[in-house]
């Protein structure tokens, strides 16, 4: 029998679009929701996103704004502090046989540098492929699972599916997994238009988030 994992990454401190993925998940009757990190940064609500993430027993790793999140918090802290606080770089689990590992950027346990594969018009650059071809087909694992980039891909490197569900705050998109068939379904967000690879020109900055 098939199981579905949903995924998000990045949502930012942007809680509507988290929401709407979180709420088709459920629809769905997802067996297990997954996070690539990033909860943190550039949004104003942390608070309600670590909430909709507790709740919902979701599973997540540390991204780079999280831990600036952290290192910039004096004292306890709140809520969102101490969630972040529990999360670590890497996640692994085992569905339907699949080995599923997640980190915020790239294995074995990189939260700030991540896996570009697409242009800014959301094709895939045969050298980029290339260059991870040859760092990810020997991981230990079924499934990989990143985000960081704000690019939305399912690629397979041999036996190893890798894939990024983009940004639920950026790209618009979250994604369900289904397991052990190895497929997977990208849907948009809050009704808009999503976008394969956000580009940082878009403010004025270029490389990863």
């Amino acid at each position: 029998m098939s199981r579905q994992v949903g995924l998000i990454s990045d949502p930012h401190a942007s809680p509507e679009p988290l929401f709407d993925a979180l709420s088709i998940f459920r629809r769905r009757e997802i067996d297990i929701i997954l996070c690539a990190g990033d909860i943190a940064g550039y949004g104003s609500d942390l608070e309600r996103s670590v909430e909709a993430l507790s709740t919902n027993d979701c599973h997540a790793v540390l991204g780079n704004h999280d831990l600036w999140w952290l290192a910039d918090e004096d004292g306890e802290g709140g809520t969102a502090t101490s969630y972040l606080r529990g999360l670590s770089a890497t996640f692994v689990t085992e569905v339907e046989g699949k080995v599923i590992s997640m980190v915020h950027g790239a294995p074995p346990d990189l939260v700030m540098d991540g896996i570009r594969l697409l242009d800014e018009d959301g094709r895939v650059i045969p050298e980029q492929r290339e260059f991870w071809s040859e760092r990810l087909e020997s991981l230990p694992c079924d499934v990989l699972v990143v985000g960081h980039t704000h690019q939305v891909f399912a690629e397979r490197f041999g036996d190893l599916l890798l894939v990024n569900p983009g940004s639920t705050c950026f790209n618009h998109t979250c994604a369900i997994l289904t397991l052990p068939e190895l497929e997977v379904e990208f849907i948009p967000l809050c009704g808009r238009e999503p976008l394969l690879s956000w580009s940082w020109g878009m403010i004025g900055r270029r490389g990863g988030a």
